[in-house]
């Protein structure tokens, strides 16, 4: 039986062999002196390539933008050095990669930038943790950013993208999501300021467009994908308002005026779906919104990964924890074999164990 999960699909000029996406996924395994890819993430990926689409885990465009132990960066020349050693590999396999461009904002720490503030629309202090060299601290009330300093991001964004092409990587993911920095300045419960980049939706939206328009300088827009949460809600410092499903309309109608790769969303946490101001259905929501192709995420199955796509809520699935455990996560898909447990305890640790020693299903079967 043909499943709508292993059809292909074109993005514009890129065809890819299925619609089981590889969601970003931090995994906290890159060299943490210099931030930059090492051989054992060319191992990870390249055990995953089948996927019809891979999307990087957060890379950081600036060491601004630096916010977690291990993470990987695109902005020296030594990280899209190793970044392309990644790529190549990926490639050399039949997969498809995308990279994630990451900015934390107020989610960083001061341990990470030689006791400076971290930065953010507004210095408003998310209550939360920070992942740094010496465990988790609490985060701390970061600086308001100043205009100069805005644009100045934006350019760094459009400096990640344009390495991120000389890395070999197919295109890029704008991390505009999960309470990071993009998603901070949306929210008006993170962004109280009074100048362009707030009050309005249209003024907290506008950080975004400037990124795509940037980044169409050097990356075509049909090689672009934006990642967003509208239902984000107790995580990271974010919480819902009456301004933000009103706030993420705005922003999905007006990505259609971009001819971009995808719109990749993130579905409401069960745990959260009668909460105030929540969307409990976003693919449902946004699908007649949006013309382009539409990944959605969250916790499906490979059933109701195929029946959102027979639905026609969504064109693609992203799924994380399942190509933790499986690399070969399409395979399995097409042989209706059994998946796999992931180990939580080892998502976020160094070393092997639980990253690159998942057997695929050959392997299980030899």
């Amino acid at each position: 039986m043909s499943q709508a999960l292993l059809k292909p699909i074109k993005l514009h000029d890129l065809e890819l062999n299925n619609r089981v996406i590889m969601a970003p996924m931090t995994r906290s395994r890159a060299d943490n002196r210099d931030n930059a890819p090492n051989e054992m993430m060319v191992t990870y990926y390249t055990q995953r390539a089948g996927a019809g689409l891979i999307i990087s885990e957060g890379s950081q465009i600036s060491k601004q933008a630096v916010g977690y132990i291990n993470t990987p960066g695109i902005y020296s020349k030594e990280q899209v050095t190793d970044w392309k050693k990644v790529t190549d590999a990926v490639h050399q396999e039949g997969g498809k990669i995308f990279i994630q461009l990451w900015h934390v904002g107020r989610m960083s720490h001061p341990d990470f930038h030689n006791g400076e503030f971290p930065v953010a629309p507004s210095a408003i202090n998310p209550e939360s943790k920070s992942f740094t060299p010496e465990g988790f601290k609490d985060t701390v009330t970061p600086r308001a950013l100043t205009i100069p300093e805005i644009k100045q991001i934006i350019q760094d964004y459009k400096a990640a993208a344009a390495n991120a092409m000389e890395a070999g990587f197919d295109g890029v993911e704008i991390h505009a999501s999960n309470g990071y920095l993009l998603h901070q300045f949306f929210a008006s419960t993170s962004n109280i300021r009074n100048d362009e980049y707030g009050g309005s939706k249209e003024n907290r939206a506008r950080i975004l467009f400037e990124v795509i328009d940037a980044i169409k300088e050097v990356v075509p827009a049909e090689r672009i994908g934006v990642r967003l949460n509208p239902s984000l809600h107790n995580t990271f410092g974010m919480t819902l308002n009456e301004d933000t499903i009103p706030t993420f309309d705005y922003i999905i109608e007006n990505l259609n005026k971009y001819k971009l790769a995808y719109l990749h969303l993130t579905e409401a946490s069960p745990a959260n779906k009668d909460v105030p101001h929540i969307e409990p259905n976003i693919a449902k929501r946004y699908r007649p919104v949006y013309k382009g192709n539409l990944i959605i995420n969250g916790g499906f199955t490979q059933e109701s990964g195929n029946n959102v796509i027979e639905e026609g809520a969504a064109d693609m699935v992203a799924y994380g924890v399942p190509f933790i455990a499986n690399p070969d996560l399409p395979a399995r898909f097409e042989q209706d074999a059994e998946l796999q447990e992931a180990d939580s305890k080892t998502f976020y640790v160094p070393g092997a164990k639980g990253y690159i020693d998942y057997p695929s299903l050959a392997e299980v079967e030899a």
